[in-house]
């Protein structure tokens, strides 16, 4: 094989300015659009090929160290290259490798309402992401068509060639540089993806969201991801969720918490109320005598599960209130209650925590 300094025609100590110039030269001499006969492509490849090793000053060097024969190579493979030559055991090499690669994992976060978490909801997502090319279908082409086998590398992928070392010529193998590896060359790129096979657009993806998802739950949809080049798989599209905080309900695992302002009458005599949960009404029964900070519970009207069957609770946190302004009416009947109770000083206690800070002890335990 033509020595890379002889293709450009210059001395193998020239300067990367005088290789620069001459490969200019044989360009403009030797391209296609310029000289379309065979031979002439034939040396265009040589000298691209020869240029693109002795620009790279480390190709270039370890060209330099190789000898003669050599195109671009990463030194010695190994200690068993060495040996494979030494005991004559040959050297095999692995093939081309493939375009086609699995396209990369997307994560997209995704916020849902609390009463879309008791059982589930429903949503389609909008995501800008990579999907195979309309046009060529992957395969990186301007329709009609094809790769072609690499006349460098024969259609191997790589090159190989002879080092010269202490123990004697090692043969050594390299990623063909000029199809990178591949074995084909796409001739004539696919002018919508630039010879990708993918391009960026924005897609639909419906998802189902399951009920009990909290936030920093992440749900994977294989094969939703990024597609991958030359038409290669999918990866997958992970959601990462974020549960929207409510101005009336909170959630303490499974359990949906509330507070429930109760009038003082209301709680002496006791009565029944509705409260609007998020998934229909409830009817609550406040007993006679109720107190301020009591958890009423209402069974099964909590969040369904993330894992396993049923649902949690809805707990109810009481707050009695004291009215601040009565009508003279309201205040003459108030007299006449306490009038009417067993005189009771008021006696020093415990010191009370906020109700607040009492309710919370209560709905956690």
């Amino acid at each position: 094989m033509a020595d890379h300094y002889e293709v450009l025609g210059v001395a193998h100590d020239a300067t990367p300015d005088e290789i620069k110039k001459a490969y200019r030269r044989l360009a403009r001499e030797l391209h296609p659009d310029v000289n379309p006969g065979a031979e002439a492509s034939e040396r265009f490849k040589s000298v691209t090929h020869a240029y693109d090793v002795l620009s790279d000053p480390k190709q270039r060097q370890q060209y330099d160290l190789g000898g003669q024969g050599g195109f671009s190579g990463q030194g010695f493979s190994g200690f068993g290259d060495i040996f494979e030559t030494f005991f004559g055991a040959g050297q095999t090499t692995r093939g081309p490798r493939s375009r086609r690669e699995r396209g990369q994992d997307a994560l997209i976060r995704v916020e849902v309402g609390l009463e879309e978490v008791i059982f589930g909801t429903h949503r389609d997502i909008e995501v800008d992401t990579a999907i195979v090319c309309g046009t060529c279908h992957g395969s990186c082409c301007q329709p009609g068509t094809s790769p072609v086998t690499c006349d460098i590398c024969n259609g191997t992928g790589s090159i190989q060639r002879s080092v010269r070392s202490l123990l004697g010529n090692v043969m050594t193998s390299s990623p063909c540089g000029t199809c990178r590896g591949y074995g084909t060359v796409i001739a004539t790129p696919c002018v919508t993806c630039q010879g990708q096979g993918r391009v960026r657009a924005r897609r639909t993806v419906p998802v189902d969201i399951p009920a009990g998802v909290d936030t920093g739950v992440r749900l994977q949809m294989p094969g939703s991801g990024e597609a991958g080049p030359a038409g290669g798989p999918n990866g997958d599209l992970y959601l990462e969720i974020k549960v929207k905080n409510h101005e009336v309900f909170s959630r303490n695992g499974d359990d949906l918490l509330c507070s429930l302002d109760v009038a003082m009458t209301d709680a002496i005599l006791g009565t029944s109320t509705t409260i609007p949960a998020l998934d229909g009404d409830v009817e609550v029964e406040l007993r006679a005598g109720l107190q301020s900070g009591e958890i009423l519970t209402v069974k099964d009207r909590g969040v369904t599960k993330l894992r396993g069957t049923g649902r949690g609770d809805l707990k109810i946190g009481v707050q009695v209130v004291t009215p601040t302004k009565l009508s003279t009416k309201e205040r003459d009947l108030i007299q006449q209650f306490a009038a009417s109770k067993k005189p009771h000083a008021p006696e020093l206690g415990h010191f009370q925590q906020g109700l607040f800070a009492r309710l919370r002890d209560r709905f956690l335990g």
